[in-house]
């Protein structure tokens, strides 16, 4: 694709090409799920944010996806979102998300770029976004990512280093204005919706109890992917991060 505006009858044609069809679909089942399981929570409808995530997709669909009204899209790795956004940057009301691990020399390029950083995983990461506040004119909200699970292969802070950091962030928060609103987790590899459940009752509770000792307005939940978002929704998540079940059937590449 080429970094050009996105006309009304360039938007038609994805629509109507057969894959993007299946896309539709799927978005519609996802979305129906997200308002069964606020229902069931006793959440009101919409106070759930479904980020699609578009990793290792053509921009094709990420332009598809906004087109239809899904404005919210995430991205793993950082040079997939700066050539995604420098194609759709013709496209209005695309919200990037950052939803991967960002390390800091990717943060430079990435910042003016998203409306917000789910994978916030330690306080230099947190200190050099602050600094580069002055560039991030998009930036809403950042999640602090904890490693509930306790695997290696995660990043984040445990629930105790984030209790023992608690005063640090404050006041880089402080300083800078880095909007941090909540807090991020994923489930253990090989988990199912119900033994995932755990680990987002406990970011919740760690949630809770951060914003209570800390006065931190922590609103912001983001947990659940695909095989366990309704799950998080349940334990309170605020932003589900859904890809491979809208991307069902299909071949992305």
């Amino acid at each position: 694709m080429s970094n050009r505006s996105f006309d009304p009858p360039l938007l038609q044609s994805f629509r109507t090409m057969p894959p993007l069809t299946r896309l539709d679909e799927n978005l519609t089942r996802v979305r129906d799920r997200i308002g069964r399981s606020e229902a069931a929570s006793g959440r009101a409808a919409g106070s759930v944010t479904l980020i699609a995530v578009t990793k290792r997709t053509p921009a094709e669909f990420a332009a598809h996806l906004a087109g239809i009204g899904q404005l919210d899209l995430g991205e793993n790795y950082p040079q997939e979102l700066w050539t995604k956004a420098a194609e759709l940057a013709g496209l209005p009301g695309i919200r990037w998300h950052a939803i991967g691990h960002l390390q800091t020399n990717k943060l430079k390029k990435t910042l003016p770029l998203v409306t917000m950083i789910h994978a916030v995983d330690s306080l230099k990461l947190l200190a050099e976004i602050a600094a580069g506040m002055a560039s991030a004119n998009r930036l809403e909200r950042v999640c602090l990512q904890v490693n509930m699970s306790g695997e290696a292969s995660k990043h984040g802070w445990s629930a105790e280093t984030i209790r023992a950091d608690a005063d640090r962030i404050r006041e880089i928060i402080a300083r800078s204005g880095v909007p941090v609103t909540g807090l991020m987790t994923m489930a253990a590899l090989g988990t199912d919706a119900e033994t995932a459940r755990p680990a987002f009752a406990a970011l919740r509770e760690l949630r809770d109890r951060l914003t209570q000792e800390t006065g931190l307005k922590l609103t912001d939940l983001s947990m659940g992917m695909s095989g366990d978002f309704e799950a998080a929704i349940a334990e309170g998540a605020t932003h589900v991060r859904v890809g491979s079940l809208l991307f069902e059937g299909m071949n992305p590449s």
